[in-house]
């Protein structure tokens, strides 16, 4: 079976066996600290707390691949356009100008735009691998669970909780869908122009939709017959109790928010500048 696109990966690692609670506080705390400051020293070493997030979770590249080569493609395609409409935004931000290539018109290459851009790439760096890894090593019942035990309302954690457990059903159906209406005859491999593909994809995705809002329509009147809403308060069947080691990373993601906004403080700025300005 094909892995789903994104959600739950059962891996026997280390970020599975801690709450919810903690992997959320954790991510959110990284993705805080890699927005609140510039500093690619900084940022490079929240890369590498990631990397190393990963290896302990031992999720496997392949088991996310399909939304790793779209973070990529974004990643991409960003720095490109920084650098279209934006080429000298890294020397007016470091105050300073050191031409690497020469381009065409207002497009030189310089030091501090590619400092600024490496910056802009670490951040990815930074902040996704820990949401990803979040995701892929939180069941959703426990994300709903942990998000309510932090103050959210239990019917935002409920929502949120089905949204995710229905990514796995939705690829499923997607792919039944696909290879139903490829046997009747609807082409969208390469071997056809894009006009063509485009609307058999369409036509794919038309039986998704309706199937999606009929399952949407199933799940509330289910929830509306068992009575959900009516009280202010509710349990949690998947609940873990928070231990010696949730309690530790809570702390640790407390320290990397502070240590980014000491860093602001140091550098008297979001940003470190090396060039001397």
């Amino acid at each position: 079976m094909t892995a789903p696109l994104l959600g739950y990966v059962e891996r026997p690692g280390l970020l599975h066996t801690l709450t919810g609670t903690s992997k959320l506080v954790l991510t959110i705390a990284m993705v805080l600290a890699a927005m609140i400051s510039f500093d690619v020293r900084f940022l490079a070493t929240l890369g590498v707390l990631s990397m190393f997030g990963w290896a302990l979770s031992r999720v496997r590249l392949r088991d996310l691949a399909t939304v790793l080569w779209i973070i990529l493609t974004f990643m991409v395609l960003n720095n490109l356009l920084i650098f279209v409409f934006a080429p000298g935004y890294g020397s007016e931000l470091l105050g300073a100008r050191h031409v690497v290539v020469e381009g065409p018109g207002r497009w030189d290459l310089t030091q501090e735009q590619l400092f600024y851009q490496l910056a802009v790439t670490l951040k990815y760096f930074a902040m996704l691998p820990a949401v990803l890894l979040f995701v892929a090593t939180t069941r959703p019942p426990e994300f709903a669970s942990s998000l309510h035990r932090i103050g959210v309302p239990y019917k935002v954690a409920f929502a949120v909780s089905l949204a995710l457990r229905f990514i796995p059903d939705i690829q499923r159906d997607m792919r039944t869908i696909s290879q139903a209406q490829q046997a009747r005859g609807l082409d969208i491999s390469r071997k056809v122009g894009l006009v063509t593909r485009v609307r058999n994809v369409v036509s794919t995705l038309m039986p998704l939709l309706l199937g999606s809002l009929d399952r949407i329509e199933t799940v509330s009147s289910a929830m509306e017959l068992r009575g959900f809403g009516r009280g202010r308060r509710r349990t949690w069947y998947d609940v873990k109790p928070m231990r010696l080691r949730d309690w530790s990373t809570i702390l640790g993601a407390a320290a990397v928010v502070a240590a980014s906004i000491v860093m602001v403080v140091v550098d008297g700025g979001r940003y470190w500048n090396p060039f001397g300005a």
